[in-house]
């Protein structure tokens, strides 16, 4: 879905898996976003207040960490790695409406998508991605 863009933007694994894991998930946290509007723009015909209800359903912390503790044991050694760097992350400031433990699994969630994506990963995002239960 974002092959075009990352087409010449791919880092290695290696170098990818140097960066921060809050670094990480900073991009994976819109990759993630922009992977659940597009499904649900392309899967309905609603108004886009519709659209952003249904999105937000699944672009929280508390139903990320749900969708992260389904896929920890799916995911492979470096992406469990990435998880677990991304879990651990001291964040720079207290999340607000929300449990701290929903907050480090959705930032290791989001620190995962974003490794993948930024080493060019874009068919095991859709493969994690595609499970999530999209409601139309």
């Amino acid at each position: 879905m974002l092959n075009g863009l990352t087409e010449n933007l791919v880092l290695t694994e290696e170098k990818a898996s140097q960066m921060p894991p809050l670094t990480l998930a900073y991009i994976g946290d819109s990759v993630f976003d922009l992977y659940v509007r597009t499904k649900y723009v392309l899967g309905c015909s609603k108004n886009a207040g519709a659209l952003h209800s249904m999105s937000i359903r699944l672009v929280n912390a508390r139903a990320q960490a749900a969708f992260a503790h389904r896929w920890m044991e799916r995911f492979t050694e470096a992406e469990a790695d990435i998880f677990r760097r991304g879990r651990n992350a001291k964040s720079p400031s207290p999340p607000k409406n929300m449990s701290i433990a929903d907050y480090k699994y959705a930032t290791a969630l989001e620190a995962v998508i974003g490794y993948l994506f930024l080493t060019g990963q874009d068919g095991r995002i859709d493969e994690i991605l595609g499970t999530l239960d999209f409601e139309v």
